[in-house]
Parts: structure tokens; sequence; C-alpha cells
């Protein structure tokens, strides 16, 4: 039977489970005495135990399976939950998680899970598994890898040649070549270092596959199995040759385990196959009968399929393609100011604009999906810093782009490890203050208009405004006159300088001052903005506010002599008509009088230097524009008006033009360079 048709429906739903495994041991390790939590995590385990013996991942089905006889032991009261083996079942969560990831990438789902089947073992057998012998352990992972060294899934075949070579003289090696971290181009490494091989020997069997290396789908090392009549010091004297190699390892292989090995695979693979149909036959009515069970408990459903999100961009490209056309139309019918074909395009507008909603609500994806990964990390990250924390997700079902969702997932952990570390204080602190000793991080979601705001709220120690301006002024970033202006606010956003760090020792958690700098130019990117509020002891408020999509945009449409630029809508606080006369200089910079406050102005066809074809007027048009706290003003020719176009790329060799995110197409077939503000204001 072929499983490859149901390989994708394997990785979502395995995927499911998981999470669902994930967010119900964190419950359970708020309500320990819960035994229903627990059957709701086995049930998962033994439906994903189940898939995965049917579609032949023996490791992920058997680490299930050793995860599975624990969660029995736990609801059955013989096994008492501590703090250490729930950290061992969220361990072997992680790499079930991890296996699933690989089979999505292609992969083969095999991991090296030695520690965590013994720790489980330890667990299952009544054990603490932090009292188990440290000798034992070191045991049974050094059998266990040299297992995995001997069963680098050599098939029939790869036998056969590695026996035929040793009878004829050969040697059969197996190297572990390892990278150095800062390799940049590895896929060449690897090119380099199977040509030094194939020059002196034969080539078997690689780990992971070519295809993976080629496309540099491995972290720093990688495994080769090569016949050759040299010696393994010659062999790895060439193999260190090359550029950016690390270290190599060379073992001689055991033809004798590699035998045992295929053996053991042929009659699991056999054993498997039975216990494959047989799971195909039992799983389903169990399955079936869980649901019948549950369909009291819960709501009905709505009907759903899954769309491959390729499909999707195909519909999302082909659409926008429709609106470049349907403004083309609209630039028709104003030229011919013909009245049925007006109403024509007025019906097609009003379609086309439903169209628009449906498509982009297709895209549109709840922020559940990057929220649910951190309750896990909080969890680990307390226990490291050895710290209580609550963590508290709010408005999780908000959906945004799915462009914007997978930008935002590492801006989020920043911020989140910046409030555990920075924010949130120690028990001892926190009771000292007269405070609760857990502290509490609350993760909100909400709409607002065309944006999607995410707050970050610790209730920790807040930000120490001396401490971060003293650094500010050591580090060079501010001089003392400057110091002596800013508000509040202009202080707290000197932690996003890049470097910044106000940590006294470097740690895995922070330190080192690439964290916050990489937050704002993200959201930034993304086309939104960061801000802080804080108050020392009280605790800090991190507020990114995010577009709701990229794709299609509003823009204000000017003119710049010849030529039309495109000013976000999202970025525009109001347009003004400003006489000559009524702009004054400042520290050599043009600003004009908006609302009492000093406005700087930015001359647009100076910046893009736009051929003068046009002579100048008594009175200039101004586009106030604002990022974060800052304002200035866009000096431009005139105002067209205002139209939603879809943003296109203006792809790899034109990264680098200053202040333009992208182009349009207009109605009339001409291109305007759409601007990025954020950019222009420093």
């Amino acid at each position: 039977m072929d499983m490859n048709q149901y390989l994708e429906v394997f990785i979502e739903e395995s995927k499911e489970h998981l999470q669902t495994a994930s967010e119900q041991l964190l419950v359970l390790e708020k309500n320990p005495e819960d035994l229903s939590i627990v059957n709701e995590i086995f049930r998962s385990a033994h439906t994903l135990k189940g898939m995965s013996a049917t579609m032949g991942y023996e490791d992920l089905a058997n680490l299930t399976h050793k995860m599975e006889n624990v969660l029995d032991a736990i609801r059955n009261s013989q096994i008492i939950l501590t703090p250490e083996v729930f950290d061992v079942i969220f361990l072997a969560v992680d790499d079930l998680e991890t296996m699933v990831m690989s089979i999505a990438e292609g992969g083969d789902g095999k991991r090296n899970v030695s520690r965590v089947v013994h720790q489980l073992d330890v667990i299952e057998k009544g054990e603490s598994p932090v009292t188990s012998s440290a000798a034992e352990v070191a045991a049974t992972s050094a059998v266990l890898d040299r297992e995995e060294m001997t069963d680098r899934e050599y098939d029939e075949f790869e036998w056969t040649v590695l026996q035929q070579s040793k009878e004829q003289g050969f040697n059969s090696f197996e190297i572990t070549i390892e990278l150095r971290a800062d390799c940049l181009l590895k896929a060449a490494r690897v090119f380099m270092v199977f040509e030094v091989l194939e020059k002196s020997g034969e080539v078997i069997k690689s780990y992971p596959p070519v295809e993976l290396l080629e496309e540099e789908q491995f972290d720093q090392q990688f495994t080769v199995t090569m016949i050759t009549k040299e010696s393994s010091e010659e062999i790895q004297k060439k193999i260190m040759k090359v550029s950016e190699v690390d270290n190599v390892v060379i073992h001689t292989l055991d033809l004798e385990g590699v035998r045992h090995a295929v053996n053991i695979k042929e009659d699991q693979i056999a054993e498997l196959a039975n216990k494959g149909i047989e799971a195909e036959h039992v799983m389903l009515p169990s399955d079936s009968t869980e649901k019948k069970k549950q369909q009291s408990v819960k709501p009905a459903s709505s009907k759903t399929i899954r769309v491959n999100i390729e499909r999707l961009d195909i519909l999302m490209n082909l659409f926008e393609e429709l609106v470049i056309d349907r403004g083309r139309l609209d630039q028709i019918s104003n030229d011919l100011d013909n009245q049925e074909l007006h109403e024509t395009v007025e019906r097609m507008s009003r379609i086309t604009s439903d169209l628009q909603t449906i498509v982009l609500n297709m895209r549109m994806v709840p922020v559940e999906t990057v929220f649910n990964r951190f309750p896990k990390m909080v969890r680990q990250l307390a226990r490291d810093l050895n710290k209580k924390v609550e963590l508290e997700i709010t408005g999780a079902e908000t959906e945004l782009d799915r462009t914007v969702i997978d930008e935002i997932g590492d801006p989020l952990v920043h911020l989140l490890r910046n409030a555990m570390d920075h924010g949130i204080e120690t028990p001892e602190e926190r009771l000292a203050k007269g405070k609760n000793e857990e502290g509490e991080i609350q993760l909100k979601a909400y709409h607002s208009g065309n944006h999607v705001f995410i707050e970050i709220d610790d209730d920790g120690a807040g930000i120490n405004k001396e401490r971060v301006l003293n650094k500010a002024l050591s580090n060079g970033i501010i001089t003392k006159e400057t110091a002596a202006t800013l508000t509040d606010k202009q202080i707290y956003e000197l932690i996003f300088a890049s470097g910044f760090s106000t940590a006294e020792t470097i740690s895995d958690v922070s330190g080192r001052g690439v964290g916050l700098d990489v937050v704002k130019n993200t959201i930034e990117s993304l086309g939104g903005s960061v801000t802080i509020d804080s108050k020392e002891d009280e605790g800090s408020i991190f507020l990114i506010q995010l577009p709701l999509t990229l794709s299609i945009i509003s823009v204000m449409l000017v003119a710049i002599q010849e030529e039309k630029y495109a000013i976000p809508l999202s970025s525009i606080i109001e347009t003004a008509i400003v006489k000559k006369e009524d702009i004054m200089s400042a520290h050599n910079q043009q600003v004009m009088d908006f609302r009492g406050k000093v406005l700087p102005l930015l001359f647009l066809k100076d910046i893009f230097e736009v051929p003068a074809s046009q002579e100048e007027e008594e009175f200039l048009s101004v586009v106030i524009v604002r990022k974060g706290e800052k304002l200035a003003g866009l000096v431009v020719d005139s105002f067209i008006g205002q139209l939603e176009v879809v943003l296109k790329s203006l792809g790899n060799y034109l990264t680098s033009a200053f202040a333009i995110s992208g182009a349009t197409i207009l109605g009339d077939g001409q291109v305007a360079l759409i601007i990025d503000c954020n950019t222009l204001i420093p």
C-alpha cells in the first residue's frame, strides 16, 4: 500500500496531537491530581503511536510507546508526578516534535533518543530519573550511540558492497565531519569534502542524504561511509585541508554489527507490517468510539478542508493581477465617459472588493499558531532562571496574514525572554517588595482598525531609567546634552539600540545586546512599530502594532515632478498645504510649525534625485507621516488621491534602493514606487 498519499495528513494530525499533549501537560503540571487531563494526553499519544506504526516510522512509534507506558502508570496512580517526571515527558514531546518536523522536511524521522528512553524506563520502574546512576546513563548512551553508528540504515545491497570490498582488501570507514560554526557556504564545503573522498575511494552512503546536504538542511556535521585502501590517518589529513572543516572523526566500520542491524531491521519491517495492518483496522474504530464519547461534550465543529499554502499564494497572485486590471478599467471608464461602462465597472469593483475580502481572510491565520509554543518555553526558562512565572494568553484567536505570522515568532521570543530575565524578579526579591512570589506575564492580541496589536505586559521590576541612561552614555549612544532633553518614553526606547544591554553578565538568555534591536528592525520591516511603557517596580508593557496584511495596501498617490510615488496610509497622520515663507531653518534642517511643534521637512524631490521639469510653485504640498513618536513632513508637488494597490517586490537586484519598500502598477500602466517612511525618519 502506498503511504505517501497519506503523508501530509499524517504530518498535520501528528502536529495537532503533539500540540494537544504539550498544552495538556502544562495544565496537568498545575493540577497534578486531575487524571482526566492524563487521559487526554494518553489518547493523543496512543493515536500518534498507531499512526506512526501504520506509516512505518518505527522510531516515532517506539518513543511514543515508551511515553504511553509512563502515562498509563500515572493514570493508574502507580507513579507520582514530580517536576523531574514532567521534565522527562516534556523532553520526550520535544523529541517527537523534532522527528515529525524531520519527516515534514523530507527526512526519515530518525533521532538518537537513547537518554530520554532510558529516563522513561527509569520512571516506569518507579525510580526517580534524577537519582538513577550517572554511570548507568553513560553506559546506556555509549551502547546506543554505538548502535546508531552501526545502524545508519544500511540495506542488504550496501552491506554486500561493504563485505565484498573487505574481501578485496579495502577499508570501510564511517567519517563524521564537523564544519565551523561560522561556516556560511556549507553546501560548498560538503562538495569539496566529497571531491577529496572520491579521489581516495568510493562513497557508499551519507547521513543526512546527499539531497539534504546540497540544500544545507543539516546542522554543522554530517557522516559519510566510504571504502578505500588508504589509512584513516591519510583520509583525516586530506579532509582537514578543506577550508572551514573544524573536526574529523573516523571509525572503522564493524561489518558484523552492520549485518546484525540489517537482519534486525528486516525482522522489524515484517513485524511492523503486520502491526501496521492491525493498527489500521483497530485504530479507526477506537478513534470513532472516542469521537462518539466526545460529541456529547464538544460542540459540532465547522466543515473544513486542508489547502496547501502554495495554492493560496497562487490564488493571491492571480487576484493581485485582477486588482491591477480593475484599476486599468477604472481609468478607461473615466477617459471614455460612457454611462453603461461606468455601471459595469462599478459593479465589477464591488464584486472584486468582496472577493478581496474573502481571499485576504483565507490567508489569515490565528496568532495562536505562534503563541502555542510559548507556554512550554516560559516554563523551561523559569526553571533555568529559578523563577516562578505564570504566562496568561488572551486573544489567541486574533488573525493575521500568514506572511506576518511567519516573521513575528522570533521578535516575540526575544521580548518574552527579556521580560523573564530582566523584568520578573526572583521569588525572594518579589516577596521582599511585597509582591506575590509568582511573576505574571500577559500576552495579549487584539484588532483595532486595519491593525493588530500584540501586548506583552509583565509585573516585574520595570525599567530603571537612570541605569539605561548611564549605559547609553557609556556606550556613546547619546550625549549628555541629549540625555537632559529626553522624555521617559524616549529613554525607554534607548534599549532598542544595537548592542545595548543592561545585563551585568553574559548568559544563554541575555547580555549580548542582540535582542531588542532585532525586534525593532523586524517589526518595522513588516510596516509595524513597537513602543514601551514602564513603571519602576511595577512592570513594563511592550506594544507591537502590525498591519493586517502586506500584499494589498491602501496608499496616498502623490506626484513629484513627472513621477508618481505611493505613501502607505498607515504611516500618514494628515496632509497640509503650506506657503514657502512659512518654512524655517533650524540646525541646517528645514522645518515648519505643526500645531505648536517643530516638524522637520524632507523634500522627496531631492532625496530621490527627481529631474526638475516644472517650475516651483508658491505653495507646497506636505504629507505628515509618523514613525512611533516621531513625526516628519514629506514635501511633494501635488496629491493625486487615495487607492488600494498591490505591493510588489523590487527583486534581488534592487534591495539596496533607499527608502523604497516596493512598487505597484497603476491603472494607466505606469509604475509607482512605494515609499518606506520608517527608513526616511531617523
